[in-house]
């Protein structure tokens, strides 16, 4: 009936999450609301792990994507879990620093980076930086001199694979703004600069082929490329890498449409091409690494709004509107990316009709989705959008100065505020 096993129904008819009543919870914390299932997400952390030792003989590291969604308890969640992480900025760096998670598990990436951004990671010691391009590479090596340090690096190549998904969110592909291309003898290059330089550790490469994608042969194509670009630089450079960087872009269930593969399935067919060509190739099993995000979060993750106005207009459409809207989840607008809804006071209910789910922004094209099956809607029902753990907190926004939602999380049946509803006063914090 739902996307996801940590929603139910009880002898309310109310939607529960975490087995939490989700009306209860819009009452306590109002809306709009984020919530999060923190024993899924513990859940899914301990699954990739488990991968990780049953395929890779425990050689190698759960890295969350933290732009996902990143937040002080967030990152001590993925430190008590025993995972690493992947930042893509100062700020998520520095919010996983106050969070007390050690730096030495931190993956930093970027297309990008400043010097700022780079003496920042050089300072606390971040312990893999993946260098994305050979300014970048010349940049670092001179700032790790002038620190005294010796950053442990990662190239960013991209194979060449084509992932079947949305051409926003595709990476691994020749035009693509990330990384060293493989096809114009950039990614080589960049191998045989780094192994010369006096200030650069040079262990190992990552790829990132796209997100939410559901099929594995793309990953196992992934492998075999990267291990053969692993091959390449040793013959060209004798330097043995000795770390691979898959990245991650695992599909989830965002309606019954999607059917996303395990995450040990994917881990054991991609692990023995990874074994298959070393031994072919003459080269040590590399330890690896993995950057799950949204196959983490997503699922764990729904947003709870009150419904205000019902607009119908005749032979064209229904508009339900909510509290919320592109403010507090852009993916539609951006991607329009689909999700279920369910009106959580009527979740025992059928969806006897579909819908346009506007919110409250000035925007035409603010909606949270069209066609909607959904619950007759009127004000005051209580509306909840299924798997919006993932890249709807992270890519919030203040626009027409609306105040971000509180996250809470759900944990063995209690709940707490992990990040705080933003206030009138927040609005107008850094106004002069």
């Amino acid at each position: 009936m739902f996307v996801s096993n940590n929603l139910a129904v009880n002898e309310k008819g109310h939607l529960t999450f975490g087995g939490l009543d989700t009306v209860d919870l819009a009452v306590q914390y109002g809306t709009p609301l984020y919530l999060i299932d923190e024993d899924m997400v513990r859940d899914h952390c301990r699954q990739y792990k488990q991968s990780i030792e049953e395929y890779y003989d425990g050689k190698g590291l759960v890295c969350y994507a933290s732009k996902a969604l990143s937040c002080k308890e967030i990152y001590r969640i993925m430190k008590s879990e025993g995972c690493g992480v992947d930042t893509v900025s100062i700020g998520e760096i520095y919010t996983a620093l106050s969070a007390g998670f050690p730096a030495r598990d931190m993956v930093f990436h970027g297309n990008n980076k400043t010097e700022e951004a780079l003496s920042f990671a050089l300072e606390h010691g971040v312990g893999r930086i993946v260098v994305d391009n050979l300014t970048e590479l010349k940049k670092l090596n001179r700032l790790a001199g002038e620190a005294g340090k010796k950053p442990t690096i990662l190239l960013r190549v991209k194979p060449g694979v084509d992932a079947h998904t949305h051409s926003f969110i595709r990476t691994g592909q020749i035009d693509s703004k990330f990384g060293f291309a493989i096809e114009t003898g950039e990614a080589l290059e960049a191998a045989v600069e780094a192994a010369k330089m006096e200030h650069i550790n040079l262990v190992g490469a990552h790829c990132h082929i796209g997100s939410q994608i559901f099929d594995i042969d793309p990953f196992k194509l992934a492998a075999e490329v990267m291990l053969g670009y692993m091959k390449d630089v040793y013959e060209k450079t004798g330097v043995v890498l000795t770390e691979l960087n898959l990245g991650g872009g695992f599909g989830i269930k965002y309606t019954e449409e999607d059917a996303p593969v395990p995450y040990a399935d994917y881990m054991k067919q991609v692990s023995d091409v990874v074994k298959q060509k070393a031994a072919e190739y003459g080269l040590p099993v590399p330890f690896i690494l993995i950057e799950p995000g949204r196959s983490i979060v997503g699922p764990a993750g729904i947003t709870v709004y009150t419904v205000g106005a019902r607009k119908e207009i005749p032979n064209i459409r229904n508009y339900v509107s909510v509290d919320g809207g592109m403010c507090d989840n852009p993916r539609y607008a951006l991607y329009q990316s689909k999700y279920d809804a369910v009106l959580a006071n009527k979740a025992d209910q059928p969806k006897d009709d579909v819908v346009t789910i506007a919110g409250e922004c000035c925007e035409s094209g603010d909606l949270l989705g069209e066609n909607v099956p959904l619950q007759h809607a009127e004000s005051g029902d209580i509306l909840a959008v299924l798997a919006t753990g993932a890249y709807n907190y992270s890519m919030s926004s203040n626009y027409n100065r609306n105040m971000k939602p509180a996250i809470v999380a759900v944990y063995q049946g209690e709940s707490r505020v992990i990040v705080k509803r933003e206030t009138l006063d927040d609005l107008i914090r850094n106004d002069i």
